[in-house]
């Protein structure tokens, strides 16, 4: 039972720590376009607004993923 529990324990920060990726990514979408893109332009760029957009997307669906996984840890500690 001692397993079982700490693999629930183990599902569950999983879970938290997929809803504060997404929540970043979420609220500071050009965070990443910063370290991976931005060299490769001359002067001051900015993403575009397609890009903004994806990003946000994939924040929202970190943060589903991550709720799923954190109810499934849950489920497992019961």
């Amino acid at each position: 039972m001692i397993i079982g529990t700490f693999d629930g324990i183990i599902i569950l920060l999983f879970g938290i720590g997929i809803n504060a990726f997404g929540l970043y990514v979420r609220r500071n979408p050009t965070f990443t376009w910063q370290a991976s893109e931005s060299w490769k332009t001359k002067g001051d760029g900015e993403p575009s607004d397609a890009y903004i957009s994806s990003m946000r997307f994939r924040g929202a669906v970190a943060l589903w993923i991550g709720s799923f996984v954190m109810v499934m840890g849950i489920l497992n500690l019961l």
